[in-house]
């Protein structure tokens, strides 16, 4: 008989939760809020935006935005700047140093994650792990 889809679902969605938990503890800057690298993240992703489009996007108030990016922009990592198109408007863009800090961020959880995928896991079981990768791929679709 096949697992119930629900607790499946219950199970993998805290198993990737402690994995996104566990990779982001290891990250450095973890002073950083999850607002703060997700305005980062879709800056470096997606190019410049105004604060009402992050706000909007994350579906979080104009407030919260407007506190992380004044913070993002404090240390450097976030500049403002006018949009060409319409002078009075103000697009966020990501800098030098907030690229970097995404990547040292992304290459620690890799790091980590895959120490423990070598360490913990045994052949049989990595190459079970690397055949559910295909199905978990699938749920994105």
């Amino acid at each position: 008989m096949a697992e119930d889809a629900e607790v499946i679902a219950d199970e993998l969605q805290f198993l990737v939760g402690a994995l996104v938990r566990q990779m982001r503890s290891v990250s450095p800057a973890r002073d950083m809020s999850l607002s703060q690298v997700s305005i980062l993240k879709r800056l470096d992703r997606e190019g410049p935006h105004a604060v009402a489009e992050l706000a909007r996007l994350d579906k979080i108030t104009h407030q919260s935005v407007t506190v992380s990016v004044n913070a993002l922009v404090d240390r450097g990592l976030v500049r403002r700047v006018a949009d060409s198109g319409d002078l009075r408007r103000t697009l966020l863009v990501i800098t030098g140093d907030g690229t970097q800090l995404l990547a040292e961020r992304r290459e620690a959880g890799l790091e980590s994650l895959a120490s423990a995928i070598a360490d913990r896991l045994s052949d049989a079981e990595r190459t079970r792990l690397s055949q559910a990768l295909p199905l978990m791929r699938r749920l994105l679709d």
